[in-house]
């Protein structure tokens, strides 16, 4: 009988080994991930990112005008209520602590991280709304298979996602005549109930790929796909470009001893670098400890 048992256990043993790797595919070879993408296909041709230069930024909120506009992003009549408002590209200000005069403010645009490894919100979608596009490295928005569960709002560390309590533009209420053209036609309006973030002007990316393919299929040149924040920056404080690159100016700030990430600690490797010569202001970026915080502060420019 003791015999028998510990046959059925190693049979059982087994049978559990087998389903793992076949749920988490072969042993050997590249780890499967995300519907089947490998480790290796997870660096494409391109990976899009963005620099801010905190240093520059001085708290304008052109940014987040442009994107609001760009991406027919919903404003209420009320927006008092900011646990239901939508702001794709958010602005905030943070200082150091320190009574006057030793005061120092700073402001820093937060947009959607773009997470490059283990993105939270991608393996948390039931539905598979959301997505990551390792040809460009732009995390994507379906809304059309988004169900509203907001698994993805509470996975993301950044809060970069926002649902709508409400129907969006002329959905609720149709527009006056002719306010029908305040919209961008590229962009579909957000119905209620689903989950929407930035894009890094996906639909622009677009447009530049059909210019290049009409031009002969060639590359896409440094500025011919930049980002509605990055454009109309008054201090050219965002910058945009491939970071894989080495000819665009994005892949070159990022190697600055300035540059550092959000929460970087966590691993996601997001693909939104700042530049910033206070160390106040990189120690905030991250829960370091005292020992672990490298200062920066006669860092080159």
């Amino acid at each position: 009988m003791a015999h028998t048992r510990e046959n059925n256990k190693s049979l059982s043993s087994h049978s559990a080994a087998e389903a793992v790797q076949s749920a988490e595919g072969p042993s050997i070879g590249p780890r499967r991930i995300n519907s089947g993408v490998s480790m290796k296909a997870e660096e494409g041709k391109y990976k899009y990112g963005m620099v801010i230069d905190l240093d520059k930024c001085t708290g304008c909120g052109t940014c987040m005008v442009a994107c609001a506009s760009e991406n027919n992003v919903t404003v209420r009549p009320d927006e008092s209520d900011k646990q239901r408002s939508i702001a794709w590209m958010q602005l905030f200000k943070i200082t150091n602590g320190k009574p006057f005069p030793h005061t120092e403010v700073s402001y820093f645009p937060r947009p959607c991280m773009h997470c490059h490894h283990h993105t939270p919100c991608v393996f948390v979608c039931p539905p598979t709304a959301t997505q990551m596009d390792y040809h460009t490295g732009i995390v994507s928005q379906i809304y059309t298979r988004c169900i509203g569960c907001r698994y993805c709002q509470a996975a993301c560390p950044y809060h970069a996602r926002y649902f709508n309590w409400w129907d969006g533009f002329s959905l609720a209420q149709p527009f006056s005549k002719g306010m029908e053209r305040s919209l961008s036609p590229e962009i579909s309006p957000r119905m209620r109930g689903v989950v929407e973030k930035c894009t890094f002007c996906h639909h622009r990316l677009m447009r530049a790929k059909t210019k290049a393919y009409k031009a002969g299929n060639r590359e896409i040149e440094e500025q011919e796909y930049i980002t509605a924040c990055a454009e109309v920056c008054p201090t050219q404080a965002i910058t945009f470009g491939d970071l894989n690159n080495p000819k665009h100016k994005v892949s070159q700030l990022i190697k600055s001893p300035r540059a550092f990430r959000l929460l970087e600690r966590l691993g996601t490797e997001p693909k939104v670098y700042y530049l910033s010569s206070k160390d106040w202001v990189r120690k905030m970026a991250d829960n370091y400890l005292p020992e672990q915080f490298e200062q920066v502060t006669k860092a080159a420019t």
